[in-house]
């Protein structure tokens, strides 16, 4: 098989998240394009060698998802079989009032981006904003003042190529912190794997807990819903503006919708649209990074009575000890607000449904093996471990669950409805 039609099978099977590494290794050979199914996907401009198909094997999302390195795992750290390497677990929030209310949750992220900025730490943020291809995208964004930050502030469920500006950011040799998901973190400790400079110019890696992206399919179904034409849609805030604040439309007319996140994705897990790696991911709590922030809503989702008084906390985990130590520091120096500890336990209570994909995922990865996909290989993450939990029924029905869903082209990104 040529190079270029193996990397091309990451595209076919659904498995490309979109985040742009690949394009940011090899700019002469790749480069991003909206493609029909509505997803920023990478194209193949020329031939890829042997060599270049087996770089994008080793950090592609698509294909390898990877917790800490071994040697970021310190003797005082606590391995929790869901959860992964933790050495200290808070409840917090921005310290500045302004920051929590505009922020996804508590803006714990967004505080410590701004004290390392503030510190001289990092030179500057590589997150993502609002921004790109359509307006319900996110788009890579190098943020060197606290307005640029907070200009951040708030989840992107949309597509985004956070990566795409990685090697340049590296090509300037100045220290910079990465915010992405945590499929593009477990990206970027897999290149630190081939380039010494991911080690010695990122300072840190922090994450949002993910519980997956929406869909263009998704996205064109909740405006539907909502009586709104897509073309007349000029900007799309997901949440903030409050815990988890509205999800707000601006229109071509100057006018403007506002929905609730319930009313967004709905009451359910089960009413989620996810792409199809979504729902395959053996890891949305950010097990690669130094830092991962959560949501504290009991049961997984807020209750419909508190979206408007919710004034937002985040839990933060603490994985590496530059992550704690950088926590620490951001606490001492008035940027974030402890509100208390907590524990393993209360992040299964908190986000019940990454409790139930990370033990689901061994079994839904074999049944991608059983279908002749490509392997989703994982490093560190405890996977068949994990998958031991499940009686044997419920893990044949998860295996025939996927495989099911493989046949009938499900797994497709151009599969236009909920999988």
């Amino acid at each position: 098989m040529a190079q270029s039609e193996r990397f091309q099978g990451i595209l076919d099977e659904g498995k490309c998240i979109g985040c742009g590494l690949c394009v940011s290794l090899l700019p002469d050979k790749l480069d991003m394009e909206l493609v029909p199914s509505g997803y920023l996907r990478p194209h193949t401009r020329s031939a890829l060698s042997t060599q270049e198909s087996e770089a994008i094997f080793d950090v592609c999302p698509g294909v390898v998802h990877t917790g800490l390195p071994d040697d970021l795992i310190v003797s005082e750290t606590m391995v929790d079989e869901i959860w992964g390497p933790l050495l200290r677990i808070d409840k917090a929030f921005a310290a500045d009032p302004e920051v929590r209310y505009r922020a996804a949750t508590g803006g714990a992220l967004t505080a410590l981006c701004h004290y390392l900025i503030a510190s001289g730490e990092a030179s500057a943020i590589l997150h993502v904003k609002a921004g790109g291809a359509r307006p319900s995208f996110g788009e890579a964004h190098i943020s060197v003042s606290h307005e640029e930050v907070l200009e951040g502030a708030g989840s992107r469920y949309g597509p985004a190529d956070p990566l795409t500006s990685l090697a340049a950011m590296l090509g300037r040799g100045a220290p910079f912190a990465v915010v992405a998901k945590p499929c593009d973190i477990s990206a970027v400790r897999l290149l630190g794997r081939r380039d010494p400079r991911v080690g010695k110019l990122i300072t840190h890696l922090l994450t949002p807990v993910c519980g997956g992206i929406m869909p263009p399919y998704g996205m064109e179904a909740f405006l539907k819903r909502i009586s709104v034409a897509a073309d007349d849609v000029v900007a799309v805030s997901y949440r903030g503006n409050g815990c988890p604040g509205p999800t707000r439309l601006q229109l071509k007319d100057g006018g403007i919708v506002e929905k609730t996140y319930l009313e967004l994705w709905g009451t359910e897990a089960s009413q989620w649209h996810l792409p199809w790696r979504c729902k395959i991911c053996p890891d949305g709590s950010g097990e690669a990074a130094d830092v991962a922030a959560a949501d504290t809503w009991p049961g997984g989702a807020p209750r419909p009575e508190e979206l408007d008084t919710d004034p937002g906390t985040n839990v933060v985990l603490a994985r590496t000890k530059a992550g704690a130590e950088l926590v620490e520091r951001a606490v001492n120096a008035g940027y974030l607000t402890l509100g208390g500890t907590a524990t393993a336990r209360d992040l299964d209570h908190w986000q019940p449904h990454q409790v139930d994909k990370k033990i689901a995922s061994g079994a839904r990865l074999e049944g991608l093996r059983q279908a002749g996909q490509l392997e989703l290989r994982t490093i560190g993450l405890r996977t068949e471990t994990l998958r031991r939990r499940m009686d044997a029924d419920t893990d044949r029905r998860q295996r025939a669950g996927t495989m099911g869903r493989i046949a009938i082209g499900k797994h497709l990104d151009s599969y236009g409805s909920d999988i």
